[in-house]
């Protein structure tokens, strides 16, 4: 097989590729028909290949590059290490505000952040290993998966034939048709973790997650970051306060934002890199020595023959129903290339949809998840179910209960008071529809909201849960609090009044 190398070329890279995609790697030969054979390594392929193994069953998994999918190499995994060496960098340098003396100067190594980096993902990747996949009993093949009719698959000149299948491919970053981008070169997600060298200057095209995540630790890193968004606020598609809370969080960071701009060309200079923003009828220049790319994801289809098969895809990916399945009832698709949810954890979940429906006949729904979201800013911003804004498109009447954390006892105390909670409930009820939380551990606190939802607990538990003291989570506790407080209607209130007024004669 064809070595595979990531750069730099250093020990941690070697042995993530040694984990991931080994060179003398040989592929088994095929044995008969797979109850499930699953293309694409990341989590979706993943949880499909070992699932259906753990169950008794006969699988296989194909990968092409690395295994680990986008999580391990390209996205989670990576972008959470420089994100926390942002973090300590921001904490260290604002030291004085908690009475912390840091003597001398305080300096960045950016290098040695992203070796940090690399060495941990290589650690990580041991869970990832083929040899791990091998051992739990999947039949692993690297190469190109090619579907060569309804239910026979090729990989490296060998044909496989499968009762049910999962395509599981992924995506990767979709690049725009701007003038002279592609001649003055740009990063991705795929490529700029391969940084050894900090820009001092770069563009982040997008202010969605992935563009929010990585501007905001590039530039508390120390460069001088240049955020380009179409929309009036990062994360668009989050509660509007939250994307306030980041617009004033990133100007603070010393973040220069370039909202409500287009990017009409780009032109090289020297080594620097300038770009052409356009705002109504105003034109901006600025000069940058990279930029990023974060601008929405494009399926993996290329080279998977899906027409032979009879397999229908778009832009956004596989065409599936609510239960997952393809336009060829022996397919399944899961995670970003099934097009609706493109984070880690929904991949997990939807395989398991796959698994539940494809092997057992069940009648798994992908609507009935109820999913979670988190941006790793600071302060993240985390959320579940509908928007006020998707209610009001879809009729839904609601009841909104709101939190500052300023109001919170321990986000006082940690000097991290910007951001907020909101709870939707169905309106007269306490039915949770969906929450927004803007703090540190946004993240963590979303769950307890979503194993509401999941349960169908009404707002009210959490008013008599326990919380310890003093957490941010209590920013729960609090608006559950408010909800209670609408139930002590007039007619109640007088009730208890005469109750205790007769109790004291």
């Amino acid at each position: 097989m064809g070595r595979l190398q990531l750069q730099p070329n250093d020990k941690y890279n070697a042995e993530l590729v040694n984990q991931t995609h080994p060179a003398d790697w040989q592929n088994p030969t095929p044995a008969g028909k797979y109850n499930l054979v699953a293309i694409g390594g990341g989590s979706a392929g993943i949880i499909s290949a070992l699932g259906t193994a753990g169950l008794g069953g006969k699988s296989a998994l194909i990968e092409r590059h690395l295994l680990g999918g986008d999580c391990l190499n390209y996205g989670c995994v990576p972008s959470k290490a420089i994100i926390r060496a942002s973090k300590v960098a921001h904490t260290v340098k604002h030291a004085a505000e908690y009475g912390i003396a840091i003597e001398g100067n305080v300096s960045v190594s950016f290098e040695e952040a992203m070796t940090r980096m690399r060495k941990l993902r290589s650690e990580i990747s041991h869970h990832d290993s083929a040899e791990r996949f091998k051992s739990l009993g999947a039949d692993v093949y690297l190469g190109q998966a090619k579907f060569t009719g309804p239910d026979t698959i090729e990989v490296n000149g060998q044909e496989l034939q499968f009762a049910k299948c999962v395509v599981a491919t992924g995506g990767r970053a979709s690049i725009p048709s701007i003038p002279g981008l592609e001649e003055a070169g740009y990063l991705t997600n795929e490529s700029l973790f391969s940084l050894t060298t900090l820009p001092k200057r770069i563009a982040v095209l997008g202010t969605g997650a992935i563009g929010a995540e990585m501007a905001q630790a590039f530039q508390r890193l120390g460069s001088q970051v240049f955020a380009v968004g179409r929309s009036p606020l990062p994360l668009s598609k989050e509660d509007p306060a939250a994307g306030e809370v980041l617009k004033q969080q990133f100007e603070q960071d010393g973040m220069q934002l370039y909202l409500r701009h287009t990017v009409e060309k780009v032109e090289s200079s020297g080594d620097a890199k300038q770009i052409t923003l356009k705002s109504g009828d105003s034109e901006t220049v600025i000069e940058v020595d990279e930029i990023l790319v974060a601008l929405g994801r494009q399926p993996n289809v290329e080279g998977l023959d899906l027409e032979k098969a009879n397999i229908q895809y778009n832009n956004k990916g596989l065409v599936v129903d609510d239960r997952l399945r393809t336009t060829n009832p022996k397919v399944y698709a899961a995670g970003d290339i099934a097009g609706s949810y493109q984070f880690t954890h929904a991949a997990d979940a939807m395989a398991r949809i796959c698994l539940q429906n494809a092997l057992f006949h069940g009648r798994g729904k992908l609507s009935q998840l109820n999913v979670p979201r988190t941006t790793y800013t600071s302060p993240e911003v985390a959320h579940v179910g509908i928007t006020p804004q998707q209610a009001l498109k879809q009729g839904i009447e609601i009841d909104s209960y709101r939190e500052d954390m300023a109001n919170v006892d321990r986000a006082i105390l940690d000097g991290q008071t910007s951001g907020f909670a909101v709870i939707h409930t169905q309106k007269g009820k306490g039915k949770v529809l969906g929450a927004t939380i803007v703090g540190p551990h946004a993240g963590e606190m979303i769950s307890e909201i979503t194993l509401l939802m999941n349960s169908g607990k009404p707002l009210s538990l959490l008013a008599s849960t326990i919380h310890c003291y003093p957490t941010q989570a209590e920013v729960l506790k609090r608006i559950a609090d408010q909800y209670q407080k609408t139930k002590l209607t007039p007619f109640v209130k007088n009730l208890f009044y005469k109750w205790l007024a007769w109790n004291r004669k």
